[in-house]
């Protein structure tokens, strides 16, 4: 995947996770980097996530995603064979 269009896939997910996105959004990143979490503060270690541990349950709880779009999105990526 090229970097413009890798950019612009994660701007429109970004624009897709409705409260908390920033939170959320270091979450998504954190988890598809870290090999071994065996916890939420396994994560929160993460280089990707520069917030306090404590910020994690809050995008949890605050998070409201629009799934539906997101889906769609996903969807989108995927190579037609």
């Amino acid at each position: 995947m090229k970097f413009d269009k890798l950019q612009e896939f994660r701007q429109a997910a970004y624009n897709h996770l409705g409260k908390a996105h920033d939170a959320t959004f270091e979450l998504t990143d954190a988890i598809l980097t870290t090999r071994n979490a065996y916890s939420l503060a396994d994560l929160s270690l993460s280089p990707f996530f520069r917030r306090k541990w404590s910020s994690i349950y809050e995008a949890l709880q605050d998070s409201r995603p629009k799934r539906q779009k997101l889906m769609q999105l996903y969807i989108k990526q995927m190579p037609i064979h």
